[in-house]
């Protein structure tokens, strides 16, 4: 049922320093480093389970970022080509607005450095997706899992490079639909696996809700925003109708960019709230609103019947912990868009969309993952 998880997160945790350590030493025992891998998630696992979840996940510990599981089994994206952007990740002072990033063209918009690479060559899959996470979550996780991939909308955007990619694919949308194909045939067999909860993470909506990335979908990608939209809408449902299956419940996450704790587009989701809440066909919408930069709820009036809207009011990207009380104000003023019973709660994203992580320790990483079980508990009993 949509309604089921009250207490929600979106799937990322903070890597331990050994893990990240190991990770960076070439030399590094590939199976001594899954064993490390195995350790860090069990204990993550347990983690969720003693502060009241529900729904689990493998903290994407084995992943490079949250879309490297497409992007290491996929041949066809040379790494080498995304240049790395000009910003560098910080410490900010107690109560500063993360850093923006600001790239307008699409030279700066390689996206988080080295996370996709530029599209050289025809894509082809040699793995599955998610099959070196999979099998170690069926056995050891304490309940319902979820599994997290990228949305196929996210790639066009930021990794193809004219007179390059267009070598191979004439424009962004031949290169969205071979994304589609690829993922639509492992959405399908995840939920015939035992797969409870299927997510897509799909930043690049917000794109349609920022007027600098508009004019730079017109300009850069050569095609009007609102037709991008309906054909990413298009794209989404097709692999979304391939996961469908009773008892698996399907939803999608938008946010504003997360990587080291800062974000690349701002803007309330008006711009796209009709036609993405009554044309995305999912269970659950997991909304990022943990601050003025992600508008009001107003838009919410546009979300059908029956579906539940998850609210990321807790933010991953700053240290301090929200107020309890001004959470359970803040849902109750959601409430006057979606009913109470097909609301829920979680942080605004996930805490590490890298594996470098969002600016906060693991400790608070944690008491902000206690407080959204505690105020759901508040609010729903």
């Amino acid at each position: 049922m949509s309604t089921k998880y009250r207490a929600e997160h979106i799937g990322s945790f903070l890597r331990p320093a050994e893990l990240l350590e190991a990770r960076s030493n070439p030399s590094f025992d590939p199976q001594q480093l899954r064993t490390l891998e195995d350790k860090h998630i069990q204990r993550v696992l347990t983690r969720q389970k003693e502060l009241g979840f529900h729904i689990f996940t493998d903290g994407e510990l084995r992943r490079r970022n949250f879309m490297s599981d497409f992007t290491d089994v996929v041949e066809g994206f040379d790494m080498g080509e995304a240049t790395p952007r000009s910003w560098a990740a910080r410490e900010m002072p107690t109560g500063e607005t993360p850093a923006r990033e600001t790239p307008v063209k699409e030279k700066e918009d390689s996206s988080v450095s080295r996370v996709a690479g530029i599209v050289t060559a025809r894509l082809r899959q040699v793995r599955r997706l998610t099959g070196h996470e999979l099998s170690f979550l069926l056995q050891h996780s304490p309940g319902a899992i979820k599994m997290t991939l990228p949305s196929a909308t996210q790639f066009p955007a930021i990794a193809f490079k004219r007179g390059v990619t267009d070598r191979v694919y004439k424009d962004h949308s031949a290169l969205l639909w071979d994304i589609v194909e690829i993922m639509k045939a492992d959405l399908a067999q995840l939920s015939r696996e035992g797969v409870n909860y299927i997510q897509i993470d799909a930043p690049r909506y917000s794109y349609y809700i920022d007027p600098k990335w508009r004019e730079w979908i017109r300009k850069e990608m050569r095609v009007q925003p609102n037709d991008l939209l309906d054909e990413s809408i298009r794209a989404d449902n097709a692999c979304l109708d391939a996961a469908r299956r009773a008892g698996v419940t399907l939803a999608i996450h938008l946010c504003r960019g997360n990587n080291r704790s800062h974000w690349y587009a701002e803007g309330g989701y008006d711009a796209i709230a009709e036609k993405l809440f009554s044309g995305i066909k999912v269970d659950r919408f997991l909304l990022e609103y943990d601050d003025d930069r992600s508008g009001t709820f107003a838009p919410l009036r546009f979300v059908p019947s029956g579906k539940t809207v998850v609210l990321g009011l807790i933010s991953t990207k700053r240290p301090q912990l929200e107020d309890g009380d001004v959470l359970m104000r803040r849902i109750q003023d959601a409430a006057r868009y979606v009913p109470l019973e097909y609301l829920a709660l979680s942080p605004q994203c996930g805490f590490a969309s890298t594996m470098e992580g969002n600016l906060l320790t693991e400790d608070e990483q944690w008491a902000k993952m206690r407080l959204v079980v505690e105020t759901a508990h508040r609010v729903w009993g």
